[in-house]
């Protein structure tokens, strides 16, 4: 087939672009964008499409660099094409900012092109992607350790930003694409860079990939094939996952909850992508988390795992088991632990106190007659104002914090109170008690009072407190 047909008949069936967008094309210079360039400049017209070509010099191979920058802006002249270019320094940019040349290469690249996008009110940026491309990126996620999203390969459109990636050649070989080269005699450079062998995908492309043939002389196409049907069936499940997260994830500030036997009920496949959609969901670098920390959240679902449990997730979220829910919530790195430290006094004067730190509220109210302020919950509280030393404190748990528990003997560890009631172990380092001034803990709102400043008929000076939680 006719490779522009092939790219208009992809161009419908994956519906890359409409009537009336602006594209714009990133041309390399080598003979994959070219082509690009030229196929999308000669069914632009019949398309009712706009193009625009980017093209960006690294600043890596100075001589070859700026010669592809020339023949790029000849060529796209030559088809009477709009061409926007960019020089970067990018020796010293990685050198300023010691990240990954070809990551802090790529953020630069992708930087220009969304910057061009959005100077001419494009929708697309068109990618030179081929179907070698993907077989090589298959393999190597296949080699290095995937799932069934690495499977997929490279996508053949996905939306960054405020516009859309498209690869309108990923199911076009690279000896097609050379063979359309010689019959339009586009201009096209090599570059020297794809022969240096310390890169992986040139391993993958000039040793495995050829010694790989000698078994399957069909491998390349068997892994577009596989990323084809890998693609299709992981949007499917995705679409499934992302159905489920609606149905069944409770989501709060920063956070998301979900029933253990909901998750624990789900298929196994459901589960994991489940879990990678929270953490998705709460942050953008998730990439590091490993399988096996997803397993581990997994199992901790499950009827046999501990009632209560907690892990570093990654990524700056926190992950915990609190008896029949899971929740994943997000830490901010620069907090510390003593910034979550809280301590509030209460004079006689005060009526009501709210705590950021826990987002709990407390109203403080003074009677003389008792019959009028009877608790009507745990959260409600009566003191003998008389007994009791002031200025009162709000404060959360320190090690060793106990409760002369009202209706026992001796006295218990709050940690114990709090797991004798189920309170979440997130919860519990920043749940409020209540001291008089003489360190005598009072109350834990919600949960037990103890036995000192009690009431009783004879009682003129009432302290009624009533606490509530957001």
């Amino acid at each position: 087939m006719n490779l522009r047909n092939e790219l208009e008949k992809t161009a419908a069936d994956r519906r890359l672009w409409s009537k009336g967008d602006c594209i714009v094309v990133a041309v390399s210079g080598g003979p994959d964008s070219m082509a690009l360039l030229h196929m999308l400049s000669a069914v632009a017209k019949s398309n009712e499409i706009s193009i625009i070509a980017a093209h960006v010099n690294h600043g890596f191979r100075v001589e070859e660099s700026a010669h592809e920058l020339i023949v790029v802006k000849q060529f796209a002249e030559q088809l009477g094409v709009i061409c926007e270019t960019v020089t970067f320094d990018m020796p010293s940019y990685i050198e300023e900012t010691r990240m990954n040349g070809q990551a802090a290469s790529r953020e630069r690249r992708y930087g220009f092109l969304h910057e061009i996008a959005t100077r001419y009110g494009a929708s697309r940026i068109a990618l030179a992607h081929h179907a070698d491309d993907q077989a090589e990126t298959v393999l190597m996620r296949v080699i290095r350790g995937t799932g069934l999203t690495g499977l997929a390969g490279i996508l053949s459109k996905r939306r960054e930003k405020n516009v859309e990636l498209i690869r309108p050649l990923l199911r076009m070989n690279k000896s097609d694409l050379l063979r359309y080269c010689e019959e339009h005699q586009i201009p096209y450079c090599t570059d020297s860079s794809n022969k240096e062998r310390h890169y992986f995908r040139n391993i993958i492309r000039l040793d495995i990939l050829p010694y790989l043939s000698k078994h399957n002389p069909h491998i390349s196409q068997s892994l577009q094939r596989l990323a084809e049907v890998a693609g299709a069936e992981d949007e499917w499940m995705e679409k499934q996952t992302e159905a489920l997260f609606a149905q069944l994830v409770t989501l709060s500030p920063g956070g998301c909850a979900i029933s253990c036997d909901d998750l624990h009920g789900l298929h196994v496949a459901l589960q994991r992508r489940l879990i990678k959609l929270i953490l998705s969901y709460l942050s953008k670098e998730t990439e590091k988390i490993s399988f096996e920390q997803i397993e581990t959240m997994r199992l901790a679902a499950s009827t046999h795992a501990p009632a209560t449990w907690r892990i570093d997730a990654g990524a700056g979220i926190c992950c915990a088991r609190e008896y029949d829910r899971m929740r994943w919530i997000q830490v901010p790195q620069h907090v510390s632990k003593e910034a979550s430290v809280y301590l509030c006094e209460v004079g006689r004067d005060k009526a009501s106190l709210a705590i950021e730190q826990c987002g709990w509220t407390f109203e403080f109210a003074y009677t003389s007659a008792l019959e009028s302020c009877k608790p009507a919950s745990r959260y409600e509280a009566c003191f003998d104002a008389s007994e009791l030393t002031y200025p009162l404190v709000v404060r959360n748990r320190q090690p060793g914090d106990r409760i002369q528990v009202l209706g026992l003997n001796g006295s218990k560890k709050v940690q114990d109170m709090f797991v004798d009631e189920k309170v979440a172990p997130l919860k519990r380092e920043l749940y409020p008690l209540l001291f008089d001034g003489s360190g005598k803990l009072l109350w834990i709102p919600g949960i037990r009072r103890s036995s000192h400043a009690l009431t009783d008929v004879h009682t003129k000076d009432v302290l009624f407190i009533r606490a509530g939680n957001e």
